[in-house]
């Protein structure tokens, strides 16, 4: 998919520039394919400027046994966390864009190919066999199923237009930069010296 915005311009931004407007930020919302490396990105960035990280996963979405909070609560949890002064959260979850890509100050979307994201979910799967991820809900071990690597083989043409779309539609005059390899990440996180 090109990411070029169609009517409605998206404030791009490189690397560099970015990385300045990370050093004043004090909410960044960091999108992307499951397996791609939104966390890490985002735990590191939270360490480095003294953020709070909040994982939609671990503080909005997921109960314990992999079970959905009604989306009532999901939209009220969100609301109360992007009203906190300082925050980066990571996760999609285009429906909430209206409230939370306009309270950020940089966007980053993390725009891995499929392959790499594929890897990312096995490798992390692998690590993490039995065990539940620090950025995923307690009670919620490490799967894959078929659902879930059908989600992200397909999140490309599923969800990507809607990203875009949701992008073109909230974002104004946000700065967004969007990463599309693991040395972009490398080199943002360098250039803040949030690297390793």
């Amino acid at each position: 998919m090109d990411i070029k915005s169609g009517s409605n311009a998206i404030q791009y931004v490189g690397i560099r520039e970015a990385a300045d407007k990370l050093r004043h930020a004090d909410r960044i919302l960091v999108i992307g394919c499951s397996g791609g490396g939104k966390s890490t990105l985002s735990q590191k960035i939270a360490r480095r400027f003294g953020l709070g990280y909040i994982s939609i996963d671990r503080d909005v979405l997921w109960l314990p046994g992999w079970v959905q909070r009604e989306k009532g609560e999901q939209f009220r949890l969100i609301r109360e966390l992007i009203a906190q002064d300082r925050w980066i959260m990571d996760g999609t979850n285009t429906s909430t864009f209206d409230i939370r890509v306009p309270r950020s100050d940089l966007v980053i979307w993390v725009h891995m190919p499929r392959l790499l994201c594929v890897w990312g979910i096995l490798s992390r799967w692998a690590r993490n066999r039995g065990g539940t991820r620090p950025e995923m809900a307690p009670g919620c071990p490490e799967k894959i199923d078929f659902d879930f690597f059908r989600f992200v083989w397909t999140w490309e043409r599923v969800y990507g237009p809607r990203v875009l779309a949701g992008l073109e539609k909230y974002a104004g005059d946000k700065p967004v930069l969007v990463l599309k390899s693991r040395r972009q990440v490398r080199d943002l996180l360098d250039l803040v010296g949030a690297g390793a």
